[in-house]
């Protein structure tokens, strides 16, 4: 008789082992083919009570029954695990604007983006622990200031804020936007082309209307003055009349 048992408790232990959710005695029973559905309670019973105080402990919730891990060793089995988190483009931004320029306000990074800057954005920074509220600007409105931190400096591994790679350097790396570096290269064009043209007056080919052109004659001058009058004066009598 208790060899049956046993053989049952091994079938239940083996089948809760490697369930994937866990079962009820009715789903037990019908998985164990013939076992009658009071012995596999029973069975359960026997081997909770064989597992109490163990690291791992077979536990009824719900009417199902399952193994987990002893809760006082919870501690043990933790893991930290580092989570990598891409940055957007605008918190990137942010970022690099804070870092060459703080203590910055948020006013003072929209100003230099041309952009509106969400909070969520300095949030992220933030959370990161790389960017941090610094106090306040002593202005109208007192806004706050952000500033970067000492894990910022660890993470990209700074030793200070002068070891932050300048324009020259981060043209060379290619860490420049090349659409920022082609606007550049437009504005310069544009500078050199103006500094070619005349100071003062007005190009040869957009004189003003009331100048007269040099191949018009006084004949045609009047003959324009007498177009524009006749709609506007009166005719005049000549003296003989």
């Amino acid at each position: 008789m208790s060899g049956a048992v046993d053989d049952l408790q091994r079938a239940v232990e083996a089948t809760l082992f490697a369930a994937e959710e866990p079962m009820t005695v009715e789903a037990l029973a019908g998985h164990l083919g013939d076992a009658e559905p009071a012995a596999v309670r029973r069975a359960l019973r026997e081997l909770a009570g064989h597992y109490a105080g163990r690291g791992i402990e077979l536990v009824e919730r719900g009417k199902r029954w399952h193994f987990q891990t002893a809760p006082d060793l919870a501690h043990l089995l933790r893991r930290e695990r580092e989570q990598v988190r891409r940055l957007s483009r605008a918190a990137t931004e942010v970022l690099a604007i804070v870092a060459y320029h703080e203590p910055v306000s948020r006013a003072e990074i929209e100003s230099i983006r041309g952009v509106q800057t969400s909070s969520g954005t300095l949030d992220v920074l933030m959370e990161a622990g790389w960017v941090r509220a610094a106090g306040r600007r002593e202005v109208p409105g007192r806004p706050v200031i952000y500033a970067t931190t000492p894990e910022f400096l660890q993470h990209f591994g700074l030793e200070s804020r002068r070891d932050l790679p300048g324009i020259d350097e981060l043209r060379a790396a290619g860490l420049l936007d090349p659409v920022d570096d082609a606007y550049d290269a437009i504005v310069s064009q544009e500078g050199a082309a103006g500094d070619g043209e005349p100071e003062g007056g007005v190009p040869d080919d957009q004189a003003p209307d009331d100048q007269v052109p040099d191949d018009l004659g006084p004949d045609d001058c009047g003959a324009d003055e007498s177009r524009a009058g006749s709609g506007a004066a009166a005719p005049q009598r000549s003296p003989e009349d």
